[in-house]
Order: structure tokens, then C-alpha cells, then sequence
């Protein structure tokens, strides 16, 4: 674990559960002590018990004191440690008072079957397959165009234009003067109506009418929606002009950007489901007709085809969705919650809970994600209790970083020490080191306070006294925070 992570899991947190332990343990009547004495005693006997070594502030865990009290470091009330702690194995342990009023939850490592699943946000689209053009057969006007607009839905054989061709006149007259003497003529002028382009039914009808129908009405050859509409009444067209284009509206593609570490889960037939905001409590089944063989370059994701049967017309291209995919080959893994693991960045750790209390960081190897549960391949084993809430609060006697330390050490990871910066004034000195009040040390993310640091042998505080203003460097250690380099300095202004 890098040091930065290090400072900003273990420092800040580490502030704030020593006020929450000050809380919950000092002072005369408090909850902690409350609890216990409502008990009838019992666990203030227990405790009472063991045997003490020694009381130490939490902030400064190297100071040692024979006896309880407040600390002169922080104003913090001091912790006892016991003689049998350092018989129960490494990590750090919680009193179970002060674990459950920090919000500690716990939950068990299982084994069971998991689908792997993934949720991608989607967007309904017209379905690319069902797309219809209307086109003009031969040259003439546009005479009426049934007050189509772009957008509308029109059914199988609605009228989209009607087209006046002149030359289509001519040829209807002379077809109806020749169809009486009947032959080989008659036969020709008809089939010359339909090389003009006369559709069967317009031929039938002058037949039956014996009377020329010079316009011809161009219908829908699907039911869907106007995507584009290219005839005005008066315009000229040509043969083979483009007057309309009908999209299908049933089914509707929903086009899903699956993230590319997920994109292994869509193959095509499978099985999706999705849901709509504009249909709040429902979920719509679909089929992944394709997925398209390239991955967006910007987004680093792949769109997935998603077939969404529409046979009311409800789902509008243009919509939102969310889709869930799921893996049908199930297979048994060990699982924990996924707010279980603390993802550093160079390493993914468990905080697992063992006997009385403690609390130990594992490093684990993860595998597939599913909703709120990931699996773990390395690092657990069924039936372990881990942390699943909680798990930054562990650090009430700033152990929690000499155990992550220690688990870097084991990987041979070096540990890197950085050095602070701070000004402030100086409050008190004697042999164990100088007390400042010093301001804010943005490197740290500390606020203002008053705290003790230890001198180094090179920087023994030679000249300094109590009521100085001082510019200083200082790192920790095992022993606490040092001065590196102190000097005296103008008092701010």
C-alpha cells in the first residue's frame, strides 16, 4: 500500500476514531462504562481481571505510562494494554462496545453458485433491419401528399403521396381505344402499361372503369414510423427519386455499451432484461440479436444489439435504459460483499474478524463481480467473518497501519517515509520531546492542534523555548511523528 493511501485511510480516520473512543470510554458516567456496570458488572470484572502492562495514548502509541489517566499529548483518555493481547495473534483489537457504536458490521464469507452479471446503460433505437424506401416508379408531380410529416406513424398500405404522370395518360387512351378490337395489339398495349411502370392494380382498375387514371397513389409498404419524407406537393420527381423512408417499430433495438472487461458476458440469443425510467416498476425482456465487433475508442466500451418486442408502440427510440446481462454458466465460487474489499490500487485487502474481538487485514486476489458480490479466488476461505462496514474505523490504537505495513513488508514492497511540513508555537518542552500547537498540514490533511513530536539526535531543539514560533519538517516512524529540521521563525501575521 503506497504511503499516500496509507495517510489517507490511517491519519484522518485515526483522529476521529480516538475522539470516538474518548466518547465512548472517558469520563465518569460514560456510555461505555454505563453499559458495562448495567451489565451487572460483568464485564467490568473481566477486564478487571487481566493484567495491565501498561496505558498508552492511541495518537502516540510508543509513549508508555504506569497508570491511567489523560494523556499529555492530545487531552485523550488513555487505553490499557493487556498482557494476553500479545498472545492472540497480530491485526488490532476493538472493544465490542466501542466496534458496535462505531458501525462495525460483519458478514460471513460463503460458498455458493455466481452468475456473473453486469448492468450497461442502453438507448432505444429503430430497428435497422426493418427499413422501408418509397420511391417514384417513373417521372411526373407531385399532386397531394395526405398531410404526411416526419414522424409519423403510418399503417401497411397508408397513402404516402399521390403522382400525376402525364405520360401515363396517353398510354392508358390508347391502351382502352385498342382493348375493344382485342389480339395480339391489345395485348401489346397493356403490357407496355406495365413496362411504364403501372402497377397491377391501377391496370385492373382501368380495365374495370374503362376510363384513364393518369395519378397513381404510392402506399406504405410497412407499418411503421416516417423517418424522412422528401415529396412536397407541386415538386417534379423523377424516376427512382426517394419520396419516404419507413422505419419498423416492433421490435426496437436497444443499444447497450457494455464496458470491455464485461463484454465476454453478451453473446448473441441471449437472454437480457430491461428497465425504463418512463415505465418505473417494470422490466422488459429482449434477445442480444448481435454484438459489434469493434469497441468504442473514446469510451472503451461495445455496443451490444438488444431485440425489444414493441407491439404497442410504448418504447420510443430516443429513450433511456438500463440493461442487466447475466452469464447462464453459473459456477460455485467464495464470495464476500463487494464493500467488503478495499481496493488500494496495488492490491485489494479484506479485513477479517478473528477471536475476542481482533481484526486482521488479508490481501486477496479477486475474480468476477455480481451485483453487490465479488468473488474471491485467493486470500478466504467459506465461513471466515470479514468487515463489510466500517472497516476505516479500525484504527483506534493506530495499529491497523503497522499491520498493512506489515503486509507490505511481506510482499517486499518498501515502505517510503514522507516528510511534513508545518509552522506553529511552541507550548512545551522536557526530555520526551517538544509539545506545538501548530496550524493546519495540508500534506497530512490535518487541521490546526496541539500535539507532541519527538526530537531527533541531530535536532535536539538546541536554543529553542517554550513561547517560540517555529518552522519545522517532521515524518513518523515506530516511535511516533519526529522532527527532522526546526528553526525559529516570525510569528505569522
Amino acid at each position: 500500500m503506497t504511503e499516500e493511501i496509507k495517510r489517507g485511510l490511517s491519519r484522518p480516520v485515526l483522529i476521529a476514531v480516538g475522539v470516538a473512543v474518548v466518547a465512548l470510554a472517558a469520563g465518569g458516567g460514560g456510555y461505555l462504562i454505563g453499559a458495562q456496570r448495567g451489565a451487572g458488572g460483568e464485564t467490568m470484572q473481566a477486564e478487571s481481571d487481566r493484567e495491565v502492562l501498561y496505558w498508552y495514548d492511541p495518537m502516540v502509541p510508543a509513549q508508555k505510562f504506569d497508570k491511567g489517566g489523560k494523556s499529555p499529548f492530545m487531552d485523550m483518555q488513555l487505553v490499557p494494554r493487556y498482557a494476553d493481547e500479545g498472545s492472540q495473534g497480530g491485526g488490532v483489537r476493538i472493544d465490542p462496545g466501542v466496534a458496535q457504536n462505531v458501525g462495525i458490521r460483519l458478514a460471513t464469507v460463503e460458498r455458493a453458485p455466481l452468475a456473473r452479471s453486469v448492468r450497461a446503460a442502453g438507448i432505444v433505437t429503430f430497428n435497422g433491419r426493418d427499413v422501408a424506401i418509397v420511391q417514384a416508379r417513373t417521372g411526373g408531380f407531385v399532386e397531394r401528399t395526405h398531410r404526411r410529416a416526419i414522424g409519423d406513424v403510418v399503417a401497411r398500405g397508408a397513402p404516402i403521396v399521390d403522382i400525376r404522370v402525364p405520360e401515363w395518360a396517353a398510354a392508358q387512351a390508347e391502351y382502352l381505344a385498342l382493348r375493344q378490337s382485342g389480339g395480339e395489339i391489345a395485348r401489346a398495349a397493356r403490357q407496355r402499361l406495365a413496362m411504364l411502370g403501372m402497377p397491377n392494380a391501377l391496370i385492373e382498375r382501368i380495365d374495370r372503369d374503362g376510363a384513364p387514371r393518369p395519378v397513381v397513389t404510392i402506399t406504405a409498404p410497412v407499418a411503421g414510423a416516417i423517418t424522412a419524407l422528401d415529396a412536397r406537393e407541386g415538386m417534379t420527381v423523377v424516376s427512382g427519386s426517394m419520396l419516404a423512408s419507413i422505419s419498423g417499430m416492433s421490435p426496437v433495438w436497444l443499444i447497450a455499451s457494455v464496458p470491455q472487461a464485461d463484454a465476454g458476458i453478451a453473446r448473441s440469443g441471449g437472454r437480457v432484461t430491461a428497465s425504463l425510467p418512463a415505465f418505473p416498476g417494470e422490466s422488459f425482456s429482449g434477445r442480444i440479436e448481435s454484438v459489434l465487433p469493434a469497441a468504442d475508442t473514446a469510451t472503451r466500451t461495445v455496443e451490444v444489439r438488444i431485440a425489444l418486442p414493441n407491439p404497442n408502440g410504448r418504447l420510443r427510440p430516443g429513450m433511456t435504459a438500463e440493461v442487466q446481462l447475466a452469464d447462464a454458466n453459473a459456477r460455485e465460487v467464495i464470495f464476500v460483499p463487494s464493500e467488503a474489499v478495499i481496493r488500494t490500487g496495488r492490491r485489494n485487502v479484506v479485513i477479517t474478524a478473528i477471536a475476542s474481538g481482533r481484526y486482521d487485514p488479508v490481501e486477496v486476489e479477486l475474480g468476477v463481480e455480481s451485483g453487490d458480490r465479488i468473488e474471491v479466488r485467493r486470500g478466504l476461505t467459506a465461513g471466515q467473518r470479514v468487515v463489510a462496514s466500517g472497516q476505516f474505523l479500525i484504527d483506534s490504537e493506530a495499529s491497523l497501519t503497522g499491520a498493512l505495513e506489515r503486509l507490505e513488508a511481506s510482499s517486499g514492497s518498501p515502505v517510503v517515509q514522507q516528510s511534513h511540513d508545518a509552522t506553529g508555537r511552541i507550548t512545551a518542552i522536557n526530555a520526551d520531546g517538544i509539545m506545538i500547537a501548530h496550524g493546519p498540514v495540508a500534506s497530512l490533511s490535518w487541521p490546526g492542534m496541539t500535539m507532541q513530536f519527538q526530537k531527533s539526535p541531530d535536532q535536539a531543539g538546541r536554543g529553542l523555548a517554550v513561547g517560540d514560533w517555529v518552522a519545522f519538517r517532521f515524518r513518523q516512524n515506530d516511535q511516533g511523528y519526529v522532527i527532522e529540521d526546526i528553526r525559529k521563525t516570525e510569528r505569522p501575521r
